[in-house]
């Protein structure tokens, strides 16, 4: 199957969803609309024509009897597969030789990226803001991840004791207000806590354009959570990988997800068809250990991966094909966390060695290097904050966060 046909196999499906919500809710079956919706994430109040379902169908059964009377099979033709050519059996298996080991890989919408024409950028300020603790979670093990909706209005944290709190972050500022305490009961921040997953969670991301968290945990699993549905605990969609789930991404487009596992390459996913994507032209660099993390670039033209093997790698956002490998990134400690800044130039990595750095995307070389927090045991990451002026990264000793000046005008 080649890449054009992929692509339209894709486009496909989303049409025909489109027309059976759209069939279901202009019949007055809102219920059974909504549960399609959602299980699909479609749009409810996708525009289609009146009737074009039934139009449609009217039209192929026509076609179709047509071909009957004069001989023609209208049946497709099928391929058979060997799930056990997967190295085991069961549905994961199945559902990953379904598509091969190397078909082409869908190539998500992206821009093209210039850097010749990219322009420096610089903060304005070099005093970082005072900050308070608002709130402890209430978990009832480590936190092992966070994350923020990209509007900024909710925030989610996922814990080893397999529970996932959502968080209002309008509340969480509300806590400290001078009558905070004056007011009718207590605040109240966490909203919603899901429980869905049998192990601890290792990450979580917020869908670009719907209300959708993803949570990727240590019992094979990416599971989809509707935060608009108010009394919602369980997942309404479950992909089930054959690893260890370590890491989580949605591509900006939102039709696409990474999953960084403990296989070496990352696992491309379709979020309408479930299928799972794999490169199957990759040279012994690329090879590295498990990934620990894979993030997008803002335009999804690249990708990058943190590896146990102390590599970071950059991939090409479309083919999947890994551009630059920077092994030893971080030495023969693990790389833990890998992130693009805003326009795309530079990576900020962090690793077991206890440093964090900061890389040009051109060229793969280092231009800053970040320390004096201790990191040797945990899976720590390292974050800009707002603006890019700060660095942030977790000091274990002292289990403090500690913050570097980025100290480079790029």
């Amino acid at each position: 199957m080649g890449l054009e046909q992929a692509l339209q196999d894709g486009d496909l499906l989303r049409q025909v969803n489109a027309l059976i919500v759209a069939h279901l809710r202009d019949n007055n079956l809102t219920q059974a609309a909504t549960a399609v919706a959602t299980a699909t994430m479609t749009p409810l109040n996708v525009e289609v024509a009146q009737n074009k379902l039934l139009d449609l169908v009217c039209k192929g059964l026509a076609v179709e009897r047509e071909e009957a009377a004069r001989g023609v099979s209208s049946t497709a033709p099928t391929v058979a597969v060997d799930a056990t050519a997967a190295g085991g059996g069961g549905a994961a298996a199945a559902m990953m030789m379904s598509v091969g080991y190397g078909p082409p890989i869908p190539t998500p919408p992206v821009n093209s990226l210039d850097f010749s024409g990219v322009q420096d950028t610089k903060g304005t300020s070099k005093s970082f803001p005072k900050h308070d603790t608002r709130h402890v979670s209430e978990h009832k093990n480590v936190a092992r991840c966070a994350r923020f909706s990209p509007d900024g209005c909710f925030m989610a944290t996922g814990s080893a004791d397999t529970s996932i709190k959502l968080f209002e972050v309008a509340k969480v500022r509300q806590m400290l207000m001078p009558d905070a305490s004056g007011r009718d009961g207590p605040l109240r921040p966490v909203i919603r806590t899901f429980y869905d997953h049998m192990q601890p969670i290792n990450d979580l991301d917020f869908h670009p354009r719907s209300a959708v968290l993803i949570s990727g945990a240590k019992d094979h699993t990416i599971k989809f959570f509707d935060i608009a549905r108010t009394g919602t605990r369980r997942a309404y969609r479950v992909i089930q990988d054959t690893h260890n789930v370590r890491s989580v991404a949605f591509h900006p487009s939102g039709d696409f997800l990474l999953a960084g596992t403990d296989h070496q390459i990352a696992h491309l996913y379709d979020i309408h068809t479930f299928q799972c994507y794999l490169s199957s032209t990759l040279q012994d660099r690329d090879a590295g250990g498990a990934i620990n993390q894979v993030r997008y670039s803002s335009n999804g033209s690249m990708y990058v991966t943190a590896s146990k093997d102390g590599g970071v790698r950059i991939w090409d956002g479309g083919s999947a094909q890994c551009t630059r490998a920077i092994i030893g990134a971080h030495t023969s400690a693990e790389a833990t966390s890998a992130c693009f800044t805003n326009d795309q130039r530079y990576i900020l990595s962090c690793g077991k060695d206890s440093t964090v750095k900061l890389w040009d995307v051109n060229s793969g070389k280092m231009v800053m290097q970040y320390i004096g927090a201790q990191h040797t045991q945990i899976r720590c990451q390292a974050v800009f904050n707002q603006t890019e002026e700060f660095v942030l990264s977790i000091d274990e000793p002292s289990n403090e966060v500690f913050l570097f000046l980025i100290s480079f005008t790029y």
